[in-house]
């Protein structure tokens, strides 16, 4: 067995986690984790998968012929050792903007020097003229002085503000932790008297633990609840195939719970409470059809793990349980 990590470049991120999550399963690998992150060049998908190493060249060569991908990259995963995604956008320098022109001062009127006298007959005969008394009816009227016109300078436009940076957020694996047994038992205390409505208690379990050991908590208070519920309700039901039982028993008692559809050997849950704002709440889930279905079906090994989560993007949340 080995474990890779995919890394994809998408212009949309709508049904990817899903349609990628199908190339995963058909080449024999499970889903370990997942995670998208919008950035400026698009839809940056991060997958960790297991599977065996006959089957990587298949799922390498289904990934290429992809047509949602721009490019994708494939290596081995190294526990403790994050990889920055290859189509990640570099943090960009704030732009400078050049420095505004200076002010140029508005033109003045400046009037000409008087031309110096010629001592010429004309200028002569227009003396006289200009001595001799003439009636101010007959004068003829001075034309009206010209307005001087003002020159408005133009008003500088202000600099446009630098351009923020874009700074995609990094693909970080936290180091998992055990469950926190003694707030899971605090959960599971009044489960008796609560079920089926424990979401709240749920999301408060979510809460109260530490993120390193938020999926295990919640896949071990699925668990216990999961066995609850058999023990209370299906006692009687056992020996069944896989089908069967997730029919009969896994799709019923999830209803309790919140609203999921049957297809196949895939279980569609739609608007999860436990899956938002990035922290998926799938343990749950797997841990509870685990405790639910493994005294119900005949001997023999179940692996549940989720396709896709709306936590990181997807539409609906997707189980896949295979024996």
């Amino acid at each position: 067995m080995i474990e890779l990590e995919i890394q994809g470049l998408s212009p949309s991120r709508e049904g990817l986690l899903i349609e990628v999550g199908r190339f995963v399963m058909a080449n024999g690998f499970t889903l370990q984790r997942q995670r998208l992150v919008q950035d400026p060049h698009g839809i940056l998908l991060t997958m960790v998968v297991r599977g065996p190493s006959r089957g990587r060249k298949a799922l390498e060569a289904a990934l290429g012929a992809y047509e949602r991908f721009i490019s994708f990259q494939m290596f081995p995963y190294v526990e403790g050792e994050p990889k920055p995604h290859f189509a990640m956008s570099l943090p960009r320098a704030a732009y400078t903007p050049p420095p505004a022109p200076p002010t140029v001062a508005p033109a003045s009127s400046v009037t000409p020097p008087a031309a110096p006298s010629t001592n010429t007959p004309a200028k002569a005969a227009e003396a006289v003229a200009a001595s001799t008394p003439v009636d101010a009816s007959e004068s003829p009227q001075a034309p009206p002085a010209e307005p001087e016109f003002e020159f408005i300078q133009p008003t500088p436009r202000p600099s446009a503000p630098p351009p923020t940076a874009v700074v995609a957020t990094p693909f970080v694996e936290l180091v998992p932790l055990g469950p926190d047994e003694p707030a899971v038992e605090k959960m599971l205390s009044t489960l008796e008297r609560d079920y089926p409505k424990i979401v709240p208690q749920l999301l408060l379990l979510q809460q109260s633990v530490a993120e390193a050991a938020r999926a295990s908590s919640l896949a071990l208070a699925g668990k216990r609840t999961g066995s609850w519920v058999f023990q209370s309700e299906y006692l009687l039901d056992d020996g069944l195939d896989l089908r069967d039982a997730i029919e009969r028993l896994g799709v019923p008692a999830l209803h309790a719970l919140v609203e999921v559809d049957q297809e196949g050997s895939q279980l569609h849950i739609h608007d999860s409470p436990l899956c938002t704002d990035g922290h998926s709440g799938c343990s749950f889930f797997g841990g509870f059809l685990e405790g639910l279905l493994g005294p119900a079906i005949a001997p023999g090994s179940m692996s549940i793990f989720p396709v896709c989560c709306r936590s990181y993007g997807a539409d609906e949340c997707v189980l896949a349980i295979s024996d």
